[in-house]
């Protein structure tokens, strides 16, 4: 019998008749409570967009369904662990508002350098204020692009065509790709202090909520400009008003706000020389063609047994493999995140070794862990066993992998390393107990049991008397609860890695305090 898909938002006609040529299709928009749960259990796909909220108890009514498909790029408004636990795979179109993001944001920088807007509001008014309007050409400026994903890149090609400058800070973008699109890359502070017009194009994480604030703005160029089409929050509202309003900042453009739809009293509202629109990044009958065609190609795919290109959950697994790698999956995870955390430079290469019984198993699963990990503040696109090499690749990653057997103190041991412009940073874990431990870090062996605190502090120092005390009495006079402790070190009176668990991070007050301690060679803050 042909396989039946349930669509409960408006897709595009596209989309449709894709999915018409090998499917039964029902279009029920609106379909929501006890009708959508009573509709599910004679359907095999369900597609949404924003509006349908597809919770656990929607996903257990579902009794048939085999695929999810959100036409669009998040997918906040799935259970994704209720479908994976299921059986279930959930598809996105992440690449399918790419083109209609950079052209937005390029629009918006076209805008501000010639003062359109403004000057067609004074002309509707009747107004011939010429003089008033002069604008700046694009070609020779700097353009800072904050995050060369796909959408940064796209932007930068474009703004290559118009003579500009391009100058990028992304990490997890290789050197290589970035100089295949004609792109410098730069530290943030470099970013910010030479370019005419930044635009951010990251995810909102706690990595990069505020990314750019007063103390950032303060170091940019006199009569720079700003373009925010990513996400709302990532350029601190109040700060960017404040730095248009004082003339330090030319002007900015802003699709994107903290809290949507914007207040009509925001006073970003009011200002002249900022330029708003209601995020409409992905408001192109192209984009909406392109996410509709993308998602029903995925669930004719997957429905027809095949795999699918974009899946954001795990696919099904051997039970064997899932038994011997499954448990160590979070354990990839955290060394990926915290290696991301601690280097600094350019990402060049990331080397991952897996010793023990994993080692004779299919890794693949936890080489998608440790990308992902890698990714986690970077990058909004959800990293699985399907799409790990295509993420990867897209960001220039050269991600190298070998298997040995277990070392003497270690069933098992994952070590992922970092190599960038800055050094190399190393991190290694385990399972003890069940439960996720990080058991070296750049050469220094240690056991830290992830999960008991929020916050790792990482000191660097020489192995001297005092030290630690110096370091706990710091912290304990800025009120900083220390939940624990660990040492490393290579021998007596050489380095040492001390590792504090906190309850509450800390300040740049006491992490200059901190460094200032006699013998701190350095200090790092880790989030988990």
């Amino acid at each position: 019998m042909t396989a039946r898909v349930l669509i409960t938002d408006p897709i595009a006609a596209d989309g449709v008749q894709v999915l018409e040529k090998h499917l039964r299709v029902d279009t029920r928009v609106g379909l929501k409570g006890q009708e959508l749960l009573d509709a599910l259990p004679d359907y095999d796909a369900l597609i949404v967009r924003s509006e349908t909220r597809v919770t656990a108890e929607v996903i257990r009514a579902g009794t048939k369904l085999q695929i999810i498909g959100r036409a669009g790029v998040g997918v906040d408004n799935i259970d994704v662990k209720a479908a994976t636990e299921r059986g279930i795979v959930v598809v996105n179109a992440p690449t399918g508002n790419t083109i209609s993001a950079a052209e937005l944001a390029f629009g918006l920088m076209l805008s501000m350098a010639r003062n359109i807007p403004q000057a067609h509001a004074s002309l509707k008014q009747g107004q011939w204020r010429r003089n008033e309007f002069v604008g700046v050409e694009l070609r020779g400026k700097t353009l800072g692009v904050v995050g060369l994903g796909r959408v940064g890149s796209e932007l930068a090609r474009r703004a290559a065509t118009f003579e500009m400058k391009i100058l990028a800070y992304d990490p997890f973008i290789s050197e290589v790709h970035a100089r295949n699109l004609g792109v410098d890359l730069g530290t943030l502070e470099e970013v910010l202090r030479r370019s005419d017009f930044i635009s951010v194009h990251t995810p909102l994480t706690d990595a990069t909520k505020s990314l750019i604030g007063p103390d950032e703005l303060a170091i940019c160029k006199p009569g720079v400009r700003f373009i925010n089409a990513a996400r709302g929050g990532i350029i601190d509202e109040q700060a960017l008003l404040d730095a248009v309003e004082s003339g330090h900042v030319g002007g900015a453009a802003v699709d994107v706000f903290t809290k949507e739809p914007i207040d009509p009293v925001n006073p970003l509202l009011k200002n002249d020389k900022i330029i708003v629109t209601p995020h409409l990044g992905a408001s192109t009958e192209e984009a909406q063609t392109n996410v509709a065609v993308d998602v029903a190609e995925e669930v004719v795919a997957v429905l027809q047994g095949r795999a699918a290109r974009y899946a954001v959950n795990l696919p099904r697994v051997t039970a064997e493999t899932m038994k011997a790698t499954g448990p160590y999956m979070p354990v990839a995870d955290i060394c990926g995140n915290v290696v991301t955390q601690l280097s600094e430079g350019q990402l060049n290469e990331v080397h991952v070794s897996y010793e023990g019984d994993i080692a004779e198993h299919d890794i693949t699963a936890l080489k998608a862990a440790v990308v992902g990990g890698l990714l986690k503040s970077v990058s909004e696109e959800r990293v699985t066993l399907v799409n790990a090499n295509l993420v990867a690749q897209s960001r220039g990653m050269r991600i190298l992998e070998e298997k040995g057997p277990a070392r003497e103190n270690y069933a098992n041991l994952i070590t992922v390393e970092a190599r960038t412009s800055g050094g190399i940073t190393t991190v290694a874990g385990t399972l003890r107990r069940g439960l996720p431990h990080i058991v070296q870090v750049d050469g220094y062996w240690l056991d830290i049991q992830v999960g008991s605190a929020p916050y790792l502090l990482f000191c660097e120092n020489e192995d001297r008397p005092g030290r630690i005390g110096a370091v706990g009495s710091l912290l304990g006079e800025a009120d900083i609860n220390i939940a624990f402790m660990q040492v490393g070190r290579d021998h007596p009176r050489g380095m040492a890695m001390m590792v504090l668990g906190l309850d509450e991070p800390i300040q740049d007050a006491e992490r200059l305090a901190v460094l200032a301690i006699p013998g701190v060679k350095s200090l790092k803050q880790v989030k988990l």
